[in-house]
């Protein structure tokens, strides 16, 4: 199935007097994704929001505030708004968003021409002056719309807060609620205000808060429709942007909540109390056997049948209870017992793996300074080798393989059990596809443990034909280990989560260079930056021109996690490859 590890050597063939380069030494084509995402901090936020609203703007000939609320509505999909408006046309998308196409100037030139009105709300005569229209041409006094805004942005409902109209489902001026709540409590307008500006990141699905603790105040946008994607934020946490916890590919976020809940809770605590102890029939306290005799005694003093869990009498001997049987065989509880049993057996099996890798990574993380140590050694030797990156990158390769690795038994422990897959699949074929994925995980960790081997050695002492030969085993198997770690996630999501799960979890895709590192969105953003007209690059730009090309669907820079483009990388925004960020309040990777 693998190829024989004596021919390692012969895989790769390397010229010293060249620059290692990893990307033409990978076994066929990686699934990458152009750089496409930013860090959104509090100085950007309101430029990014402007970019978005400019880019609806151009194509309608609308307010600010109806882009908003257009916006608001599609979750701020730009994208979406143009499907909706070329698909249903104009009226439906303003019907369903909340605008009103009443032409509010014919209503407002009518209602000055009378001094005084009378409000429907509180029945006052009011002047025109102390009266408020919306764009669906409904009429209150003033005081009525205040009590009415606050008491709805008390309410959390300040991104759509609609007309006082029972059955208006036009959304209120946010020109309009900002006056006349600012006039009277300026504060909850702070408030109003704020909540129309966060609006761009807790109801956009493409925009996540960064989820360290302490929170750093900033937020990740991806360009592209896969949520299942691997970030780093500008404080140094690497996240999943579909569940904001810590990285986890190959396992999917499903299965990552449920292995994170059964370490942390009591889940296997029970387990063992099933299995080793028996509820005393009087007070139902458990109690463990710490002897040979069936007859156990409770601290509450009642004596029950160990077997059987019968309360008894104190007379016995060593093979019987006095007027006591219990020969009868009852199946469903030594069933029940012997599944405990070996389900806790199952769970410490693929805990164990996974808590050993853990550590092996914590321990490796004190390799780099050692690393870096024979790198200075070698260069004060003025050796006639310049370049030793290829140290480093071994080094970071392993680093991420053995992540990988670790992430591979919580995968294997919930898709080759049970609790998830009871009923998808036979048990022949999940014997077949358990076997295949064991041999990869395997291939995989015999060649980490080979790298890590390795990198180990004290090469800076050693002769110069003797480094050249060790820079090329370390690059060849981080080559080899590379590719090992594509054709594991390759069989993870298309054959075991597409058989399994086919409309379910994803995983996020495995990038060779490393976890992509969200680069930092300019404060100031000028007009032609977000400029329909002038987008230069369909597939990395936010905004291609729309507004000339209305009917055309925005397909490009999008990646299914399914069956993802192969895009050639430019390798601009990648870190070669991560190395573990130090241990922190939100790190998940503690003993």
């Amino acid at each position: 199935m693998f190829e024989d590890e004596n021919e390692d050597a012969d895989l790769y063939c390397y010229d010293f007097d060249q620059e290692f380069e990893y990307d033409e030494y990978l076994e066929g084509p990686r699934t990458v994704l152009a750089s496409s995402t930013q860090v959104i901090t509090k100085e950007s936020l309101l430029a990014a929001q402007k970019a978005d609203l400019q880019s609806v703007m151009q194509f309608l000939p609308i307010s600010e505030h109806n882009a908003r609320v257009l916006l608001i509505e599609y979750r701020w999909n730009v994208e979406k708004v143009l499907d909706v408006l070329v698909d249903k046309g104009k009226d439906y998308l303003f019907a369903e968003a909340g605008i009103s196409t009443s032409k509010r100037e014919d209503s407002a030139s009518s209602s000055s021409s009378s001094s005084s009105l009378t409000c429907c709300v509180c029945f006052d005569d009011v002047s025109s002056n102390n009266a408020s229209m919306m764009d669906c041409c409904h009429t209150y006094c003033n005081t009525c719309w205040t009590t009415y805004f606050i008491v709805k942005i008390k309410d959390g409902q300040s991104k759509r807060i609609k007309c006082m109209d029972p059955k208006c489902n036009t959304v209120c001026d946010e020109t309009i609620v900002r006056n006349l709540v600012g006039a009277t409590n300026p504060q909850i307008a702070d408030c109003f205000e704020r909540s129309l500006l966060e609006s761009y990141i807790e109801d956009n699905n493409k925009v996540k808060w960064c989820p360290s603790v302490p929170h750093c105040g900033n937020a990740i946008r991806v360009d592209h429709d896969d949520i299942y994607h691997e970030v780093e934020c500008a404080c140094g946490l690497q996240f999943c942007f579909n569940c904001l916890l810590v990285t986890h590919s190959p396992c999917p976020c499903t299965m990552w909540k449920l292995w994170m809940k059964k370490c942390q809770d009591e889940s296997e605590t029970v387990n063992w109390i099933t299995v080793n102890t028996k509820p005393c029939p009087k007070c139902h306290k458990h109690v463990e056997k710490d002897g040979g005799c069936n007859l156990v005694s409770c601290i509450c003093g009642q004596n029950f049948c160990w077997l059987c869990g019968v309360a008894t009498g104190r007379d016995h001997t060593w093979t019987s209870i006095v007027g006591h049987t219990c020969g009868r065989y009852e199946e469903n509880k030594v069933r029940g017992s012997i599944r405990a049993k070996n389900e806790l057996h199952r769970y410490i099996h693929y805990h164990n793996r996974y808590k050993l890798h853990l550590d092996s990574l914590n321990l490796e993380t004190k390799v780099k300074v050692k690393t870096q140590e024979k790198i200075a050694s070698l260069e004060s030797k003025q050796s006639k080798m310049i370049d030793f990156s290829w140290a480093l990158n071994g080094l970071n390769r392993l680093f991420k393989s053995r992540r990988i690795l670790a992430h591979s038994y919580p995968l294997a422990f919930f898709i080759f059990g049970n609790q998830l897959c009871h009923g998808k699949i036979t048990r022949e074929q999940r014997d077949t596809k358990k076997i295949l994925f064991e041999d990869y995980q395997q291939q995989l960790e015999y060649n980490v443990e080979r790298l890590s081997k390795a990198l180990e050695e004290n090469f800076d002492t050693f002769e110069e034909l003797d480094v050249m030969q060790t820079r090329l085993d370390i690059i060849n198997l981080s080559v080899h280990v590379d590719n090992l770690c594509f054709k594991m996630y390759d069989y993870v999501e298309n054959d075991l989560l597409d058989s399994l799960f086919p409309t379910g979890d994803r995983i996020a895709p495995y990038i060779s260079k490393g976890i992509e590192r969200a680069l930092e969105l300019p404060a100031g953003i000028s007009k032609q930056s977000v400029d329909l007209e002038s987008s230069t690059d369909d597939k990395t730009g936010r905004h291609a021109s729309l507004k000339h090309d209305l009917p055309r669907r925005i397909e490009d820079g999008e990646c299914s996690s399914k069956k993802r483009k192969e895009e050639a990388s430019t390798g601009d925004g990648f870190l070669d490859l991560n190395v573990p960020p130090p241990p922190s309040p939100h790190s998940l990777y503690k003993g």
